[in-house]
C-alpha cells in the first residue's frame, strides 16, 4: 500500500489503535488537535467502569481518560501523539496488521 503527500512525497500514515487507560491523565490535548472524533473523554467510576460524563454522575467519577470513539476515522496524522504528555497512545503504520 503506497501513500503520498500532496506534492507526491512518500508518506506512511501512523494510525492510533489504542490508548492506555493507566497512563492517560484525561487532559484532552489529543482530543483538541483531532478534528475527526477519533477519541472521546470518559469517566472511570469507583468500580472501575467507564461512564459518560454527565453533571449528575460527576461525584462518582474517580478519573477522566480519553478512549477510542471512532478508530476508523483516524487519518494517521500523528498530531495526537505529538501533544500527549504521557505517551499513552499506541500507533501503527498503515499496511501492518493489528496485533
Amino acid at each position: 500500500m503506497s501513500f503520498a503527500t500532496r506534492d507526491g512525497r512518500d508518506w506512511t500514515p501512523n494510525y492510533l489503535i489504542s490508548i492506555d487507560p493507566k497512563k492517560c491523565i484525561g487532559c484532552g490535548r489529543c482530543f483538541k488537535v483531532c478534528g475527526r472524533d477519533v477519541m472521546t473523554l470518559k469517566g472511570i467510576n469507583e468500580e472501575g467502569d467507564l461512564v459518560d460524563l454527565d453533571d449528575d454522575e460527576d461525584d462518582e467519577i474517580e478519573k477522566k481518560i480519553m478512549v477510542m470513539n471512532d478508530q476508523g476515522a483516524c487519518i494517521g496524522c500523528g498530531a495526537c501523539a505529538r501533544v500527549c504528555p504521557t505517551n499513552c497512545q499506541t500507533h501503527q503504520p498503515a499496511g501492518t496488521e493489528a496485533a
